[in-house]
């Protein structure tokens, strides 16, 4: 079993910016995916960012140059920087943690709100 705990969601104005932790802890293998996905109310759950253990990630065409994904991989951590918020950005962020080894996983975060102001 796997723990994800976040944090760091909050209100702030248009063109702020904020950070998301998500620290997982349990049982860890590599390698792994750990990334953010987002809910906006009436929308469907949506990918954000991504980030492999091997180091790739990948991120939503909305968020390129905005947002940046980063990882621990000592400390089991994934974090998300968001910079130049827009008021579009508001939804709820997930924490996810998935992978194939030693079998299927898929793990979610609690979720944290994140509110945008114009």
């Amino acid at each position: 079993q796997v723990q994800l705990v976040e944090s760091g969601g909050g209100l702030v104005q248009a063109g702020g910016s904020l950070r998301l932790s998500c620290a997982a802890s349990g049982s860890i293998f590599s390698p792994n995916t750990m990334g953010w996905y987002r809910q906006a109310p009436g929308k469907q759950r949506e990918l954000v960012a991504s980030d492999t253990s091997g180091g790739i990630t990948n991120y939503r065409d909305s968020v390129k140059g905005r947002f940046t994904i980063s990882r621990d991989n000592a400390k089991n951590t994934v974090y998300l920087q968001m910079n130049s918020l827009k008021p579009e950005d508001t939804a709820v962020y997930y924490c996810n943690f998935h992978g194939y080894f030693p079998r299927p996983y898929d793990y979610w975060g609690q979720g944290t709100q994140v509110t945008v102001s114009s």
